[in-house]
Protein backbone atom coordinates (compact mmCIF):
# COMPACT_ATOMS: atom_id res chain seq x y z
CA UNK A 1 0.00 0.00 0.00
CA UNK A 2 1.35 3.42 -0.95
CA UNK A 3 1.60 6.15 1.67
CA UNK A 4 1.68 8.90 -0.94
CA UNK A 5 -1.00 11.54 -0.69
CA UNK A 6 -3.11 12.09 -3.77
CA UNK A 7 -4.16 15.53 -4.85
CA UNK A 8 -7.86 16.20 -5.01
CA UNK A 9 -8.78 18.22 -8.08
CA UNK A 10 -10.65 21.47 -7.59
CA UNK A 11 -14.36 21.26 -8.26
CA UNK A 12 -15.46 22.17 -11.75
CA UNK A 13 -16.34 25.74 -12.57
CA UNK A 14 -19.06 27.18 -10.37
CA UNK A 15 -21.45 29.85 -11.57
CA UNK A 16 -23.96 31.90 -9.62
CA UNK A 17 -26.60 34.19 -11.18
CA UNK A 18 -28.59 37.09 -9.78
CA UNK A 19 -30.58 39.36 -12.09
CA UNK A 20 -28.18 40.33 -14.93
CA UNK A 21 -25.10 39.56 -12.81
CA UNK A 22 -22.89 36.49 -12.90
CA UNK A 23 -20.20 35.24 -10.55
CA UNK A 24 -17.99 32.58 -12.11
CA UNK A 25 -14.88 30.66 -11.15
CA UNK A 26 -14.03 30.04 -14.81
CA UNK A 27 -10.46 31.37 -15.26
CA UNK A 28 -11.05 31.77 -19.02
CA UNK A 29 -13.65 34.50 -18.33
CA UNK A 30 -11.28 36.68 -16.27
CA UNK A 31 -10.28 40.04 -17.74
CA UNK A 32 -6.71 40.13 -16.42
CA UNK A 33 -6.12 43.62 -17.84
CA UNK A 34 -9.03 45.07 -15.84
CA UNK A 35 -8.02 43.17 -12.70
CA UNK A 36 -4.47 44.48 -13.01
CA UNK A 37 -5.72 48.03 -13.67
CA UNK A 38 -7.84 47.99 -10.51
CA UNK A 39 -5.22 46.38 -8.27
CA UNK A 40 -2.37 48.60 -9.44
CA UNK A 41 -4.30 51.72 -8.38
CA UNK A 42 -5.86 50.31 -5.21
CA UNK A 43 -5.20 51.71 -1.76
CA UNK A 44 -4.04 48.39 -0.32
CA UNK A 45 -0.67 46.68 -0.69
CA UNK A 46 -0.88 46.06 -4.43
CA UNK A 47 -0.31 49.62 -5.64
CA UNK A 48 2.12 49.44 -8.56
CA UNK A 49 1.93 45.65 -8.82
CA UNK A 50 3.33 44.35 -12.13
CA UNK A 51 0.90 42.53 -14.43
CA UNK A 52 3.11 39.40 -14.36
CA UNK A 53 2.61 39.16 -10.58
CA UNK A 54 -1.16 39.51 -10.99
CA UNK A 55 -1.12 36.74 -13.61
CA UNK A 56 0.91 34.43 -11.34
CA UNK A 57 -1.37 35.14 -8.38
CA UNK A 58 -4.42 34.25 -10.47
CA UNK A 59 -2.87 30.97 -11.63
CA UNK A 60 -2.20 29.94 -8.02
CA UNK A 61 -5.62 30.83 -6.63
CA UNK A 62 -9.30 30.00 -6.83
CA UNK A 63 -10.68 33.13 -8.51
CA UNK A 64 -14.17 34.56 -8.64
CA UNK A 65 -15.06 37.02 -11.41
CA UNK A 66 -18.14 39.23 -11.11
CA UNK A 67 -19.79 40.21 -14.40
CA UNK A 68 -22.52 42.53 -15.59
CA UNK A 69 -23.20 41.00 -19.00
CA UNK A 70 -19.77 40.66 -20.63
CA UNK A 71 -18.11 43.35 -18.49
CA UNK A 72 -16.06 42.25 -15.50
CA UNK A 73 -17.08 44.48 -12.59
CA UNK A 74 -15.55 42.63 -9.66
CA UNK A 75 -13.08 40.02 -8.56
CA UNK A 76 -11.85 38.04 -5.59
CA UNK A 77 -9.30 35.31 -5.15
CA UNK A 78 -8.83 32.69 -2.49
CA UNK A 79 -5.41 31.23 -1.77
CA UNK A 80 -6.13 27.84 -0.23
CA UNK A 81 -5.09 24.26 0.29
CA UNK A 82 -8.78 23.36 -0.06
CA UNK A 83 -8.85 21.61 3.30
CA UNK A 84 -7.62 23.66 6.27
CA UNK A 85 -6.75 27.24 5.29
CA UNK A 86 -8.07 29.98 3.01
CA UNK A 87 -6.82 33.53 2.53
CA UNK A 88 -9.31 35.87 0.88
CA UNK A 89 -7.64 38.69 -1.04
CA UNK A 90 -7.79 41.16 -3.92
CA UNK A 91 -11.57 41.36 -3.70
CA UNK A 92 -13.40 44.33 -5.12
CA UNK A 93 -16.47 45.60 -6.91
CA UNK A 94 -15.92 48.53 -9.28
CA UNK A 95 -17.05 51.86 -7.87
CA UNK A 96 -19.72 52.16 -10.58
CA UNK A 97 -21.46 49.02 -9.29
CA UNK A 98 -21.21 49.47 -5.53
CA UNK A 99 -24.29 49.84 -3.37
CA UNK A 100 -26.17 47.01 -5.12
CA UNK A 101 -25.29 44.24 -2.66
CA UNK A 102 -22.82 42.65 -5.08
CA UNK A 103 -19.94 42.59 -2.58
CA UNK A 104 -22.04 40.76 0.01
CA UNK A 105 -23.30 38.35 -2.65
CA UNK A 106 -19.71 37.72 -3.77
CA UNK A 107 -18.74 36.82 -0.18
CA UNK A 108 -21.77 34.52 0.12
CA UNK A 109 -20.78 32.74 -3.11
CA UNK A 110 -17.16 32.35 -1.97
CA UNK A 111 -18.12 31.00 1.45
CA UNK A 112 -20.62 28.54 -0.08
CA UNK A 113 -18.25 27.27 -2.80
CA UNK A 114 -18.13 23.43 -2.67
CA UNK A 115 -14.33 23.34 -2.75
CA UNK A 116 -14.09 25.59 0.31
CA UNK A 117 -16.41 23.76 2.68
CA UNK A 118 -14.97 22.65 6.01
CA UNK A 119 -12.06 25.12 5.94
CA UNK A 120 -10.74 25.46 9.49
CA UNK A 121 -9.26 28.96 9.23
CA UNK A 122 -10.20 31.82 6.92
CA UNK A 123 -8.10 34.99 6.89
CA UNK A 124 -8.64 38.40 5.34
CA UNK A 125 -6.38 41.42 5.76
CA UNK A 126 -8.30 44.65 5.24
CA UNK A 127 -8.87 48.25 6.22
CA UNK A 128 -12.62 47.65 5.84
CA UNK A 129 -13.11 45.12 8.66
CA UNK A 130 -16.75 46.06 9.24
CA UNK A 131 -17.68 44.83 5.75
CA UNK A 132 -16.24 41.37 6.42
CA UNK A 133 -17.67 41.14 9.92
CA UNK A 134 -21.11 41.16 8.26
CA UNK A 135 -20.31 37.74 6.72
CA UNK A 136 -18.70 36.17 9.79
CA UNK A 137 -15.08 37.34 9.97
CA UNK A 138 -13.88 38.41 13.43
CA UNK A 139 -10.72 40.09 14.73
CA UNK A 140 -7.84 37.72 15.48
CA UNK A 141 -8.56 35.76 18.65
CA UNK A 142 -4.88 35.68 19.59
CA UNK A 143 -3.17 38.48 17.64
CA UNK A 144 0.11 37.81 19.46
CA UNK A 145 0.32 34.46 17.64
CA UNK A 146 0.01 36.00 14.17
CA UNK A 147 3.30 36.85 12.46
CA UNK A 148 4.09 38.00 8.97
CA UNK A 149 6.82 39.02 6.59
CA UNK A 150 5.80 41.84 4.28
CA UNK A 151 8.02 42.98 1.44
CA UNK A 152 6.54 45.69 -0.73
CA UNK A 153 9.94 46.64 -2.08
CA UNK A 154 9.61 43.84 -4.64
CA UNK A 155 7.03 45.78 -6.65
CA UNK A 156 9.04 48.99 -6.45
CA UNK A 157 12.27 47.32 -7.57
CA UNK A 158 10.57 45.52 -10.43
CA UNK A 159 10.91 41.96 -9.17
CA UNK A 160 8.49 39.68 -10.91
Amino acid sequence: MSSQATATPRPRTQEYRKEQFLISTDPAKLDVASIHAFLSRSFWDSEGIPREIVERSIRGSLCFGVYDGQEQIGFARVVTDGATFAYLCDDYILESHRGKGLGKWLMECILSHPGLQGIHRWVVVTRDARLYQKVGFTPLQEPETYLEIVSLEGYKKGYA
